[in-house]
């Protein structure tokens, strides 16, 4: 039988980048069914204690650039650890990943998500600029009204649910694994979401 995993993430999480790519093949593997759930990520750390990087301690900041560079080369994920466009507004992105998620699927909205991801993290390009998204997009295979109707109310309201699910499920960071109510948070933790789908 097919499991089901919700995905949460923002698409600035340099954490859901590292991890996004294995995650696709451990779902594969699987046969899981993946609902993509870009978030809000503030909203999420309004309510869970969260905070952004910025107001975070100048040693938690050292360190996270430590690990960064140590998953990085772990993994073999090639990775920019200060992008030019980072920190920038990403709801644009996650709203364009959420309708292609309505409109084309799991696959297209895992494929969308990654090059998001690797724009950020890989190649310097600005993911709050509605042209680079454009070309994302097209870059993926997908029609260019995406990007229009990720302007639209029902993908306003679906990025809104995405988020308030989030909060009801307690989640608190990205990227966050859910498996039958069970949460797995980091990329980190994708040895048990994979032992979570074969059990």
């Amino acid at each position: 039988m097919s499991r089901t995993i919700d995905y949460y993430f923002a698409p600035l999480s340099p954490w859901t980048y590292l991890g996004h790519e294995r995650f696709t093949a451990i779902t594969k593997a699987a046969g899981a069914t993946v609902h993509v759930r870009p978030v809000d990520i503030n909203a999420v750390f309004a309510v869970s204690g969260g905070v952004p990087l910025a107001q975070r301690p100048a040693q938690r900041q050292a360190y996270r650039l430590v690990e960064l560079e140590r998953f990085s080369k772990y993994l073999g994920v090639p990775m920019n650890l200060r992008p030019k466009f980072f920190p920038v507004p990403a709801d644009l992105a996650a709203k364009l990943i959420t309708a292609v998620f309505l409109h084309d699927g799991q696959d297209a909205a895992m494929r969308i998500s990654g090059a998001v991801f690797a724009a950020v993290w890989a190649q310097d390009r600005d993911i709050s600029n509605a042209a680079v998204l454009a070309q994302l997009a097209s870059e993926c295979g997908l029609p260019a009204e995406r990007n229009e109707q990720a302007l639209g109310p029902e993908v306003q309201t679906l990025f809104e649910q995405n988020t308030r699910k989030a909060i009801e499920t307690q989640i608190f960071g990205a990227p966050s694994y859910v498996i039958d109510g069970e949460i797995f948070w980091g990329q980190d933790r994708l040895d048990f979401v994979q032992r979570a789908l074969a059990g």
